[in-house]
């Protein structure tokens, strides 16, 4: 149904080995001896394991990436026969679930055989993270294992931040599908569908065209604008001088685009197609102010001159955009005072939303990868006249 190259699911060994390695870079920069970590992303991230059993809160998962040599998975028997189908090598596992001890001794005596340097355990105490595991287990390993453990996320963050390229083109590859599936939805839609079959029909063509899953899709309409843009749908009805706003967070291979369209309904109003405009040109000035060196305050400005000139009268988003990759909303983020440095394959998202009059928002996003010579997009430039359904 499109004309893409498919990336090759999964990825190699030698590209595992990358992220090891740069983690263990940052992990001496942080004097840490290893991190630990429980979560699905962060798993994924160092493994390549991937699993609907997820969805079971019953037992925890362990990796532990020391700073130097191979990654631990410390883990139930139940994930083992999959696990080994990784590039992992070291696969300790326990019969869970086993309540009285899920692991944590069996994690313990893990770290407890690294070598010592720095005293210092990274675990995912922090900055957009949680813990996949009982808090209770997390203290009783605290007070028995020899080394501190602190908060790993500035860390874990650092090393998941920049992107390889192979992460990139399967970031590009969901964006393309969702461009294209966001371009047909015009023609399927007309005055008196509600929402809930906008989104519906949107999902089922997504999935046709090779995404894996639609996980975040909220769209919410109403006449020249969106009071919000997290919640939805619903079953109200299109009407003509609504907007239709839709976002989608879909996925390959683990990996998610994050980007909306909007839709005028039958009419788009002076006013309305006036902030459009603002923003598809605040659209282009955060992506090209997104540059190696610059920082995330740098492409909070250029944005938000263009929207403030405008006539904003706020923003309950709070940002400007965002990091992606393996979550849908990763650090950094666009807003002053985040100070992250732009590097070179950072995937971000570019933001730039107004309220300019009460109950009524408008909210542009793109997806663009930083390289050495500057933003790429990676999603299709949205129109700069809003489609308008009829």
């Amino acid at each position: 149904m499109n004309n893409y190259v498919v990336p090759k699911r999964g990825f190699t060994p030698s590209e595992f080995e990358i992220r090891v390695e740069r983690a263990q870079q940052v992990m001496q920069r942080h004097q840490l001896d290893a991190i630990f970590v429980t979560t699905p992303p962060n798993v994924r991230y160092f493994t390549g394991f991937d699993s609907q059993f997820w969805e079971s809160p019953t037992r925890p998962w362990f990796v532990v990436v020391p700073l130097s040599g191979a990654p631990t998975a410390v883990i139930p028997e139940i994930g083992a026969p999959e696990m080994a189908l990784t590039w992992m090598k070291d696969i300790r596992t326990w019969p869970a679930p086993v309540p009285e001890d899920d692991g944590v001794s069996l994690l313990k005596t893990t770290l407890e055989a690294l070598p010592r340097r720095f005293g210092r355990i990274g675990a995912e105490l922090g900055r957009e993270m949680s813990l996949r595991m009982p808090v209770v287990d997390l203290l009783r390993l605290r007070e028995s294992l020899g080394s501190e453990i602190v908060d790993g996320s500035p860390a874990i963050w650092q090393m998941r931040m920049v992107k390889t390229e192979a992460e990139i083109e399967h970031i590009h590859y969901i964006c393309s599908i969702a461009c294209d599936a966001y371009e047909a939805l015009p023609a399927q839609l007309s005055i008196g569908e509600s929402e809930r079959e906008a989104v519906r029909k949107l999902r089922i063509d997504i999935a046709r065209r090779g995404a894996d899953s639609t996980p975040f899709m909220p769209a919410i309409s109403g006449p020249g604008g969106v009071p919000q843009i997290v919640c939805g749908p619903h079953d109200r009805a299109l009407e003509k001088g609504d907007i239709l706003f839709i976002d989608t967070g879909s996925t390959f291979d683990g990996y998610f685009c994050d980007f909306d369209r909007n839709y005028a309904i039958g009419t788009i109003s002076a006013e309305a197609a006036r902030v459009h405009e603002a923003l598809w040109l605040a659209t282009e000035a955060g992506i090209a102010a997104a540059v190696p060196g610059a920082t995330t305050d740098d492409v909070w400005r250029a944005m938000n001159k263009i929207i403030e000139d405008a006539g904003a009268i706020g923003n309950n988003v709070g940002r400007l955009g965002h990091g992606l990759g393996l979550q849908l909303t990763e650090p950094p983020s666009h807003r002053p005072g985040d100070g992250t440095v732009v590097t070179e394959n950072m995937v971000l998202t570019i933001e730039p939303g107004m309220e300019y009059a009460p109950g009524k928002m408008i909210v542009h996003e793109e997806n663009i990868a930083v390289t050495r010579d500057g933003p790429r997009l990676l999603t299709k430039r949205a129109p700069r006249e809003m489609p308008v359904i009829r």
